[in-house]
């Protein structure tokens, strides 16, 4: 412990180091100061816990010291020293909280028994800190060991439910308060952040706000809440303890709240799957069937979800939707009905696995219209933004309509590009007049309008009347003649200019279409 004597008289503050049996006090260090200026550096640097300071003193007075140690929260007992026996002195420093008012001249033995006093209490004022912050980290550890208990119940029980037996051993060997007749129900809360939203860019911000209206959201005297935690990338589980008979009505409120506040506040979407309630000793089993749920029943959002009621209890046999309805829409250019008619099927559907099999069906039918269309279908759907929304797409039924009008749609845009054989065939000549030093097979060229190279090379003949590889070579003799007529490029330096890396074999080339080898060519023009 510290003591701090500040006084601008150098003999009062001589006469209090050495008159004061500082060593029986237990005060180990004793920090001297002429003025406030001093005095605060040294709070600053050092931890003070008594100080004896003068009040009258001409670069600032004590007061002023201890109302800046009150601000800037230091745990520190003030005794005043002063010549006058001034009430608003008095008065000033009861405001303050200083711990004694002495005045001089000093009887050294009067004032041994206040420091003494005045080192009971900041003893004190340390072991209360300390107690609360133990208290802080213990509760604190407490809470990550709750967790830790939950999270590794739910993780056990995914594949088969923790035996009564096992969750008491739990209980007992982590000394948590819980009796295995304790009623508790778990929910698992589905969130889906729209695009551009802070759950989208931020997680750990986030989080934070999600943890944030959840703790808003359920208070209530009838149950505590144990725990919440992240099951798996944006399923959460919340734990309720109940103190009161399980009240279902209140369950449903709850989380129509949370559903509306995730729209508002957190940007997303929702959906709740409500567990019922059960003893802590079966809750291995509650937990089993809550995310049994959760992999197998299409999820829709905004919505609640009870295991009770909507959990499978067997794999629902698949019915296909009229794929010849379905073709015939697509025939006619009818995108519109297409998805509107696979929304309708798909609002009869519970099972994830049929949401599958569903969208295995309507994938195949979109690839065989485009492949009879002559359009490559690999190419086309080949990119960042197909692939996140198939991976997405079993999310929820909203997720699979969102794939589903990307899949459709992007068929029919192209399929009208397609349609129109003069806008391709003038696409595909462009690109080759701008890439005419590049390796131009039939398959690059045909990804590029993302048709079949075999359909590619019939329009291309049909549109006009060369076929696509002599296209390519009367293109590259054009760009070396123009080169030799006007460059002082080597003949064989333009030859791999214009994508032959064969000199022999462009020069065969150029002979037949032009009549001359392409020195003979240089010679004339140059």
């Amino acid at each position: 412990m510290n003591a701090l004597l500040v006084d601008d008289d150098y003999f009062v503050v001589t006469a209090l180091e050495k008159k004061i049996d500082w060593t029986s006090l237990r005060i180990d260090g004793v920090y001297t100061a002429n003025n406030v200026a001093q005095a605060r550096e040294i709070i600053k640097q050092q931890e003070i816990h008594i100080l004896i300071s003068d009040i009258e003193m001409p670069q600032g007075s004590g007061l002023e010291l201890l109302a800046w140690i009150r601000e800037e929260k230091y745990s520190v007992q003030t005794i005043f020293l002063t010549n006058y026996a001034d009430f608003n002195y008095a008065q000033k420093a009861i405001e303050l909280q200083s711990f004694e008012y002495f005045l001089k001249p000093i009887e050294f033995d009067k004032l041994m028994l206040i420091i003494q006093k005045a080192v009971a209490k900041a003893n004190e004022q340390r072991h209360a800190a300390k107690a609360q912050q133990e208290g802080y980290f213990w509760q604190k550890n407490q809470s990550k060991i709750v967790e830790h208990f939950w999270r590794k119940l739910a993780s056990c029980s995914s594949s088969v439910p923790m035996r009564p037996a096992a969750i008491a051993h739990a209980v007992h060997e982590q000394h948590l308060d819980y009796r295995m007749t304790d009623l508790c129900q778990p929910l698992l809360l589905n969130l889906f952040p729209y695009d551009g939203s802070m759950g989208k860019e931020e997680k750990d911000l986030f989080d934070f706000a999600l943890l944030n209206v959840l703790g808003e959201l359920f208070r209530h005297p009838a149950f505590a809440v144990e725990t919440m935690l992240e099951h798996s990338p944006r399923n959460w589980i919340a734990v309720l303890k109940w103190t009161q008979p399980p009240d279902a009505r209140l369950i449903e409120e709850l989380c129509a709240s949370f559903i509306h506040q995730a729209n508002r506040a957190l940007k997303c979407d929702a959906c709740c799957n409500v567990a019922p309630a059960g003893e802590l000793g079966g809750i291995g089993a509650i937990l089993k069937q809550l995310l049994d749920m959760n992999e197998a029943v299409t999820k829709s959002r905004n919505r609640i979800l009870h295991v009770s009621r909507d959990r499978l209890t067997e794999d629902a046999a698949y019915a296909p939707p009229d794929l010849a309805l379905l073709d015939e829409l697509l025939n006619q250019n009818d995108p519109a009905a297409f998805l509107s008619e696979t929304s309708r099927y798909m609002r009869s559907m519970l099972s994830t696995a049929v949401l599958s099999r569903f969208r295995l069906d309507i994938v195949q039918l979109v690839y065989a219209f485009l492949k009879n269309k002559g359009i490559a279908v690999h190419q086309l759907y080949a990119g960042k933004i197909h692939d996140q929304l198939l991976m997405q797409s079993l999310n929820s039924l909203e997720d699979m309509e969102e794939y589903l009008r990307y899949l459709v749609n992007t068929a029919m845009q192209y399929r009208h590009s397609a349609a129109e054989p003069t806008s391709v065939v003038e696409a595909v000549k462009q690109f080759i007049q701008s890439h005419y030093g590049h390796d131009l097979t039939r398959n690059a060229l045909a990804e590029t309008v993302y048709l079949h190279p075999d359909y590619l090379a019939r329009l291309f003949k049909k549109e006009t009347g060369v076929s696509l590889g002599s296209y390519v070579i009367q293109t590259r003799i054009s760009a070396a003649k123009l080169l030799l007529e006007t460059s002082r490029h080597s003949v064989y330096a333009i030859a791999s200019k214009v994508g032959y890396d064969n000199y022999s074999y462009f020069s065969k080339l150029f002979k037949q279409e032009v009549g001359c080898s392409p020195n003979e060519y240089k010679k004339v023009k140059q």
